[in-house]
């Protein structure tokens, strides 16, 4: 791991008036150690939360908020939302519901005002695919989560793997980079997962 990104790295935290922020990246090989170190950041979150993910088409953002489902143990399929915009995942047991939303169509805050996704963040935990310059405003205390896919010659996915053609068509294979930022108070103190080891 790069000494620079790690548990602590960027923090301007209390003492410099800065807004509290840490950030981690972590290498996982596949779709399901993405959905796994979902389960683990799930782990984490709590009613109130923002989630939101960048990354190119076909890197793993709703993979990775499969895990968050998953590990919120949520209702229902979690799956992209493209032509639904936002799904609500109710909770199996006593934790918070998900909100799943799909930015990506959206091209305005007013759009995305529309949704009134600010009527449910009290009780749910909320993922904004393709969130990036405007799910920000909903709270400043988030999760920024950027998942990205190599590919091509500058892939280098772990170890001397090569990638190869069939894995850039099968959403399962395939390496993924995962870079999580938390920002914000509320994640003060919080140890975000290095690792699928946690």
């Amino acid at each position: 791991m790069n000494p620079d990104v790690g548990r602590g790295a960027g923090v301007d935290g209390p003492d410099a008036g800065g807004p509290v922020e840490q950030s981690v990246a972590v290498t996982l090989p596949d779709a399901e150690a993405t959905r796994a170190y979902g389960r683990a950041l799930a782990g984490l979150l709590r009613a109130r939360d923002l989630v939101v993910l960048t990354g190119p088409l076909g890197a793993g953002k709703t993979t990775l908020t499969q895990g968050i489902g998953a590990g919120l143990d949520v209702r229902g399929q979690v799956a992209s939302p493209t032509f639904i915009i936002a799904r609500v995942h109710p909770p199996l047991g006593a934790g918070p519901a998900l909100v799943h939303v799909d930015a990506y169509r959206l091209g305005s805050l007013d759009e995305l005002d529309a949704l009134d996704l600010d009527a449910t963040l009290d009780e749910s935990v909320t993922v904004v695919e393709w969130g990036e310059g405007l799910a920000e405003v909903l709270s400043e205390d988030r999760l920024e989560v950027v998942v990205d896919r190599p590919r091509g010659a500058h892939a280098q996915p772990a170890g001397d793997a090569v990638v190869d053609e069939e894995d850039l068509l099968d959403a399962e294979a395939g390496a993924r980079v995962v870079t999580v930022r938390a920002l914000g108070p509320r994640w003060r103190g919080v140890v975000l997962p290095a690792g699928l080891g946690g």
